[in-house]
């Protein structure tokens, strides 16, 4: 009953406001490049296989894990039955995650895809309210709903409706909003912390991955690619698979200072971002007044909660030293009457 009542209130340390933000940019940065070498790979060089670029990515990270493990740089339990039930369902989310993001990316077109994405930021506010039983303040919400009201904005022009595209689009907004809220919950879990939740995911789904890319006949086209011994594409797959290490531990670094909110907004910004780069660098954008009213809608909302989130944290907050005064500004998301009989246990 104990470990419920914990999980349910969710009691963490205040973080600063400096490392809040730092913490935030660098899965910015991270989240940025991976994009740049990932294009370059499989865009460039023509590398046939996402799968098996995943699953370099993901023993990267056991090896970097298991050897600063060895060495007692970094500190997680061993391996035994507990950890399937600790670090569950995060394996799956993940996995799913990954399915439908894949999935999604081929039957929608990128205005559409942009904007559908920006769901997920909604669905972790609600999630993190019903399992985090978090509240938020009005102001918050309000520049998380003028994020998602500018992507509908600059995806008004493109509407056109695949069903099956819609569904694979948000079944992956509900699997990387739960991604990111159980990865915040986790965190707080005996014997995983920020590495054990990396080295474990990542230990739990190489496998199966590898499995399913050698059955679908993937992995035959990733080891019989003609550019192997090409010392510029082997550098570059190199760095996608150590960058794909780091941008896990920012994601999970970033979830652990701030919310898994403040996680998903962060991305939102960044492929925000990416968007206005695209205008001058990439040759192929076409420019409309709708989209970049849209634009600009989103990346307002966002610098707007940004604003909120760490200038906020630097300071404390009044409800901390009233518990009243605070809690005038604040929209609670009502939980269902059962929902705290629900909440998982760690």
């Amino acid at each position: 009953m104990s470990a419920m009542s914990t999980s349910a209130n969710f009691p963490e340390p205040e973080h600063s406001g400096l490392l809040k933000f730092l913490s935030a940019a660098f899965y910015a940065v991270s989240s940025f490049l991976i994009i740049v070498v990932n294009k370059t790979i499989l865009t460039n060089y023509r590398f046939p296989s996402y799968m098996f670029l995943g699953i370099g990515q993901m023993t990267t990270t056991i090896l970097i894990l298991y050897f600063a493990k060895m060495n007692q740089t970094v500190h997680f339990q061993d391996f035994d039955r507990s950890v399937l039930v600790k670090i569950f369902p995060l394996p799956l989310l993940y996995v799913g995650n990954h399915i439908t993001g894949l999935a999604s990316t081929k039957k929608l077109s990128l205005p559409m895809f942009t904007v559908l994405r920006k769901f997920t930021i909604l669905m972790t506010m609600i999630m993190e309210a019903r399992l985090l039983r978090k509240t938020f303040p009005n102001r918050l919400i309000y520049s998380v709903l003028a994020i998602v009201f500018g992507a509908l904005v600059a995806a008004s022009s493109d509407l056109a409706f695949d069903a099956e595209g819609y569904t694979f689009i948000l079944l992956n907004d509900v699997f990387t909003a739960a991604s990111g809220v159980y990865t915040k919950k986790k965190l707080g879990t005996e014997g995983l912390g920020k590495y054990g939740i990396l080295f474990y995911n990542a230990f739990i789904i190489v496998i199966p991955t590898l499995l399913a890319s050698a059955f679908t006949g993937d992995l035959h086209k990733a080891i019989t690619y003609e550019h192997w011994l090409n010392a510029p594409f082997v550098s570059c797959f190199l760095i996608s698979c150590l960058m794909g290490f780091v941008l896990m531990y920012s994601i999970v670094l970033c979830s652990h200072y701030n919310s898994a909110l403040t996680t998903t907004v962060v991305g939102a910004i960044k492929n925000v971002a990416v968007a206005y780069i695209g205008m001058f660098l990439g040759g192929d954008y076409l420019f409309s007044w709708t989209n970049f009213l849209g634009l600009n809608i989103c990346i307002s909302g966002g610098l707007v909660y940004s604003y909120l989130t760490f200038h906020s944290s630097s300071k404390p907050s009044q409800s901390d030293e009233s518990g009243i005064q605070g809690n005038q500004d604040q929209l609670i998301i009502p939980l269902m009457e059962d929902s705290i009989d629900r909440l998982p246990v760690k």
